[in-house]
């Protein structure tokens, strides 16, 4: 995959953001619009910039996986191993499939501080720093419980229809359809975490062109946990939003995390 036009711009502002200093989970699927009863296939990736490794499914890694046509949700269970993780029967009728995955807690711990400040300063969680400061946690050691809420749309036949909320904890939910022969080019979407909107949160917008370039752009929710964002034909986005928080169970022992993140992500394709 060619990345020789990668550009690191932000909204209103021309500041360069660091280099990448997260791994993004997303689904990918293999195409954006299928044919009415043809096959839903898509993979897990996990990777920096808009390009990642395929993972496999696991059930012990995933808390929901399900699959929304036509208002009614169905619980996806591949077999452990399986690859592509999404290999199901599209539906007959025409409509906007939401694919939404939910993962269980995994754990990763940062031994170096500066790692962990440029990750803050990279997901502006502004307070961050002086919050560990203030709870005398250690900044040799650190533990973070982190999951992923990811959602995939895919346009079935004519992909009539609209995203739906489907209760991840935190939740990207789109209030346009990019498959829409009346799409203006711009996406609206609801940035939710505990069900309640986000305000004023950062969204890090990727933007794959058709010749494989990536366009990184930094974009705000307004008191609504509302964000519009513009997009172009033919290419393929993965908005991401990242929530952080105290752990619960922070301090209870040395190996307790102290803090946690949920990631959030739409991927989508505004057709040519």
């Amino acid at each position: 995959m060619s990345l020789s036009r990668l550009f690191l711009l932000v909204t209103l502002a021309a500041v360069p953001l660091s280099p990448a200093l997260s791994h993004e989970f997303w689904i990918e699927p293999h195409d954006y619009q299928v044919d009415n009863g043809g096959t839903l296939k898509g993979d897990f990736k996990n990777g920096q910039e808009f390009v990642g490794n395929t993972l496999s499914f696991f059930d012990k890694s995933t808390q929901r996986y399900l699959m929304l046509a036509d208002g009614v949700a169905t619980t996806l269970k591949p077999r452990a191993g399986d690859r592509p993780a999404l290999n199901v029967a599209a539906p007959v009728d025409d409509g906007l499939v939401v694919v939404a995955h939910e993962t269980t807690p995994q754990f990763v711990t940062y031994t170096d501080w500066d790692k962990f400040v440029k990750f803050t300063e990279h997901k502006d969680f502004k307070d961050a720093v002086s919050i560990h400061e203030q709870r005398g946690w250690s900044k040799e050691r650190l533990r973070e419980r982190y999951t992923r809420h990811v959602k995939a749309l895919i346009a079935v036949g004519s992909g009539a229809g609209m995203d739906q909320t489907v209760g991840l904890a935190t939740e990207f939910t789109a209030l346009t359809n990019p498959y829409d022969p009346g799409f203006d080019g711009t996406m609206q979407v609801r940035l939710t975490y505990d069900g309640a909107p986000r305000a004023d949160a950062q969204v890090e917008v990727f933007d794959r062109a058709p010749d494989d370039s990536v366009t990184i752009t930094l974009h705000r929710t307004d008191a609504e946990g509302l964000a519009q964002i513009p997009v172009a034909p033919g290419h393929e986005y993965l908005f991401d939003a990242v929530t952080l928080r105290e752990a619960a169970d922070a301090g209870e022992t040395d190996d307790s995390p102290v803090w946690e993140t949920l990631w959030a992500a739409l991927t989508f394709e505004v057709p040519q």
